[in-house]
C-alpha cells in the first residue's frame, strides 16, 4: 500500500511539472510531420483508464502515457472503443509499434489481449493515436519524438 501511496503521490508530482511545462495539453513531433496534441496520463489511475469509453478521438491528438522510471509495460484495449496505434517511446526514440489495434469487446478483462504479450517493454512513454496514424504519416520504429508546448 506504501509503494503505490508514493507512485500516485510521484505520478501527480509528475502531471503537475508537466502541465507546467507544456500547458494543459504538450504537443509530439515525429520526425517531419506536423504536431499532434497530447493529453497526459502520468497517475496509475489515468494510466489505467487510458482512453476507455471513448467513441472518437481527434485526428491530430493522442494520449501520452508516462512511465519515470522506465519500466516494462504491456497496454490491452478493455473498455477501448476505437481502434488505435500504440507508439512505445524510450529516450525519445519509437522502440515498438502496435498498429491498428482492435477494441476489445470483451466484458471479461482476462478475454483482452496484452500488447505484447508476456513480459513487456521496456519504456519511458507510451503515445496512443488512431488506428492507421502511423501507417499514413509514416512514423516507423527507430523514429525520434520531440515535445514542446503549444
Amino acid at each position: 500500500m506504501k509503494n503505490l501511496k508514493t507512485m500516485i503521490i510521484l505520478g501527480l508530482i509528475l502531471a503537475a511539472t508537466l502541465t507546467k511545462a507544456y500547458g494543459a495539453c504538450p504537443e509530439a513531433i515525429f520526425g517531419k510531420n506536423k504536431p499532434i496534441q497530447l493529453e497526459v496520463a502520468a497517475t496509475p489511475k489515468a494510466i489505467m483508464e487510458g482512453l476507455m469509453y471513448r467513441t472518437s478521438l481527434d485526428c491530430d491528438s493522442g494520449m501520452i502515457f508516462l512511465f519515470n522510471p522506465s519500466q516494462k509495460v504491456n497496454f490491452w484495449m478493455y473498455h477501448t472503443l476505437i481502434p488505435l496505434d500504440m507508439i512505445f517511446i524510450k529516450e525519445h526514440k519509437i522502440v515498438k509499434i502496435f498498429a491498428n489495434v482492435p477494441p476489445c469487446k470483451s466484458e471479461t478483462k482476462t478475454d483482452c489481449l496484452t500488447y505484447p504479450s508476456g513480459d513487456g517493454i521496456l519504456v519511458d512513454e507510451v503515445i496512443e493515436v488512431n488506428g492507421n496514424y502511423c501507417k499514413l504519416h509514416n512514423i516507423k520504429v527507430g523514429d525520434t519524438v520531440e515535445y514542446k508546448s503549444p
